[in-house]
């Protein structure tokens, strides 16, 4: 199966702009999981939501979120409100300048990722970016 995209946007170098894609460069199918089984049984286990005091589990449309104010004191936060304050975004990734790859911190290197342009209309532009970037080493 094709990688899927993990978000769409622009980038832009000086007054080049192109759209693109940014795809994980590493597959999470190529890794092993395991379940837990309980060992008695032979059967998974499962995890269930349930209430801190009370031990009741808790329907997934009576969770709400909340953000701690004090000790067992929480302000109740709604999706609307988290909407409300969503940052403005341009989705666009600006270049404003080039460093050598030994002053990039290996951090950064832990998850990578890779772009290419979203569509036949940004090739020509991400061509010019890209061999800027390699020109520049």
């Amino acid at each position: 199966m094709a990688p899927r995209a993990n978000w769409k946007g622009f980038l832009r170098l000086s007054l080049v702009t192109c759209p693109i894609a940014l795809f994980p460069a590493t597959s999470e199918s190529d890794k092993i999981s395991f379940n837990q089984i309980n060992k008695r049984t032979g059967h998974r286990i499962r995890y269930l939501k349930v209430d801190a005091d009370t031990g009741e589990e808790v329907s997934t449309e009576d969770i709400i979120k909340g953000y701690q104010v004090d000790k067992d004191q929480y302000l109740e936060v709604t999706k609307e409100e988290l909407e409300n304050i969503a940052l403005e975004s341009t989705r666009t990734i600006e270049i404003d300048e080039f460093v050598p790859k030994n002053e990039i911190d290996d951090l950064y290197l832990a998850r990578p990722y890779y772009i290419l342009p979203d569509g036949k209309v940004g090739h020509d532009a991400y061509a010019v970016i890209r061999e800027t970037i390699r020109s520049t080493k």
